[in-house]
């Protein structure tokens, strides 16, 4: 198996990413999408902006999957939020809600025809919390089918599992991607102390500051974590870990 030290060493998601990529480019899956949530509901699937979600899709493609909401029509996305463990793309077409393909459906499988996005093989990680869900598709290079990818993973698959696990428990362990402080350092150290049971007058005579001061940087937080109440953004904030976040450069003792 290939080496899984990068991932443990990995200080930045960007870091864990870039190895991640190159190391599944290296068994012939060279694009690669991965999203973890912990507030699906019930009846659909999430928001993506209460996603954490990485990918080394074009942008363009991306605009339209993401942002236009194709994905909540994507059999792999469906399959993933509702099963665990790792499925071929041979069955992405497999409805298993035996539904009309619709107008969306069809234009879900125009794009992924004109980007090449139609051989590869999706992982979908256990996890222990509630409303909680992960997972990563891996898409074929250019020149391989379907067939070579089963067999490949026929060979290979249980090792790419494990990597791939393992990398999904390293990108939980760290700072959201892109932006490692979404909070200022003030706005975590509020919210942390929120965590931990402090009224908003417990917090402003430990720090010193007013009512009015700790209110504001948790206005603040709610703000820039896009959540409604406290409660929210605290889980949010812990999903992205973004609280409780320890100095890379810090040993602990």
């Amino acid at each position: 198996m290939k080496s899984l030290m990068p991932y443990l060493k990995a200080r930045t998601v960007e870091e864990l990413w870039e190895y991640h990529t190159k190391l599944m480019q290296s068994y012939g899956f060279d694009r690669l999408i991965y999203a973890y949530t912990c507030f699906q509901s019930a009846q659909s699937l999430t928001n993506p902006e209460d996603a954490l979600i990485l990918t080394n899709y074009p942008s363009e493609y991306i605009e339209a999957y993401i942002g236009h909401g194709l994905f909540r029509d994507a059999p792999m996305m469906k399959w993933a939020s509702r099963n665990v463990g790792a499925i071929s793309w041979r069955y992405m077409w497999d409805d298993p809600d035996n539904t009309p393909l619709g107008a969306t459906r069809r234009e879900l499988m125009a794009l992924n025809k004109r980007f090449g996005i139609t051989c590869g093989y999706t992982i979908s990680f256990p996890m222990a919390i509630k409303r909680s869900a992960a997972g990563i598709g891996l898409v074929a290079r250019a020149g391989m089918t379907q067939n070579d990818v089963d067999a490949l993973w026929e060979d290979k698959g249980e090792e790419l599992e494990i990597i791939n696990q393992v990398a999904h428990l390293a990108i939980t362990q760290l700072p959201a991607t892109g932006q490692s402080r979404i909070l200022t350092p003030r706005q975590s150290e509020v919210l942390e102390l929120v965590a931990d049971g402090k009224s908003v007058r417990d917090i402003a005579l430990l720090l010193g500051r007013k009512v009015a001061t700790v209110d504001k940087h948790l206005r603040g937080a709610r703000e820039s974590l896009g959540v409604e109440t406290t409660a929210q953004a605290v889980r949010k904030a812990s999903v992205l870990n973004q609280i409780f976040i320890v100095d890379p450069g810090t040993q602990l003792s």
